[in-house]
């Protein structure tokens, strides 16, 4: 029966059929598998600071020197911090890993009332707070991710990409990245990094798909997309894929270079 259930999604790409209308959403379908995650985190966040005018180095110091040893002590994973090569909103994104949304909360909790973060957060703010913003996604590994590796191999620049699909598209997509995309990617120099959909909570879980790739470089980069987009596997994967509509409604793109302090390089 479950190999049954496994060839369902590919019996309905192949009969154009699309997928069931059940109250189990994509991200619940794409959940984890233990050897998909690195550390055996249950759930990542993915956290977005708009530092105030002037302070994104401030605000580097602050996490540099206090911040993620503070995360450690309180069991929050270290997992990558960036800046976006193009910064113009003073930017800092970081991906933290927990076992559980309620360890996490717990952890915020802890790590809140620690005293040493309290003096760190108000001698840093004497002349005003660092931060104007803060956004916040929780997220889980899709099935087709490779492990989450936090290494250092760099130098090299991370692209964070997020793609929105049509209505009942979420499926489809990550057939067409499980079965195409991310080995051509490799193909053309870029290194798959992670996979996520946002979870189930989040708005949007039904149709988005978070993931992270990197290059060598900035330059590299955009010869690497171009020889993936001109790339005849590619193209004859995606015109297949579309034969019922095109997937991906639209997506965002940022290249993020790693800060001095991320595990992850």
């Amino acid at each position: 029966m479950k190999q049954i259930l496994a060839l369902l999604p590919v019996i309905c790409l192949f009969l154009g059929c699309q997928p069931s209308n059940t109250e189990e959403s994509d991200s619940e379908k794409y959940a984890p598998g233990e050897s998909n995650t690195t550390g055996n985190m249950g759930v990542y966040e993915l956290r977005t600071y708009y530092a105030s005018e002037g302070n994104l180095e401030n605000l580097l110091t602050r996490f540099r020197d206090h911040t993620t040893s503070l995360f450690e002590k309180h069991e929050m994973k270290n997992i990558g911090y960036w800046v976006p090569l193009e910064n113009d909103q003073n930017i800092l994104t970081y991906l933290l890993g927990y076992d559980s949304r309620d360890a996490r909360e717990a952890s915020w909790a802890s790590f809140l009332e620690d005293v040493e973060w309290i003096d760190a957060k108000e001698t840093s703010e004497i002349n005003g707070s660092l931060v104007d913003s803060v956004k916040s996604v929780f997220l889980k590994p899709a099935r087709l991710s490779p492990n989450l590796e936090i290494n250092d191999n760099g130098p090299r620049v991370f692209e964070l990409r997020t793609y929105y699909t049509h209505k009942g598209k979420l499926e489809y997509l990550h057939k067409r990245f499980q079965d195409h995309t991310m080995k051509i990617f490799e193909n053309h120099g870029m290194t798959n990094i992670v996979y996520f959909n946002l979870d189930r909570d989040q708005k949007g879980a039904e149709n988005t798909l978070v993931y992270i790739i990197s290059h060598s470089s900035r330059e590299a980069a955009d010869n690497n997309w171009k020889a993936f987009l001109d790339d005849p596997e590619w193209n004859s994967a995606y015109q297949n894929s579309i034969k019922d509509g095109k997937l991906v409604d639209s997506l965002t793109s940022v290249f993020m270079t790693p800060t001095d302090f991320s595990p992850l390089k």
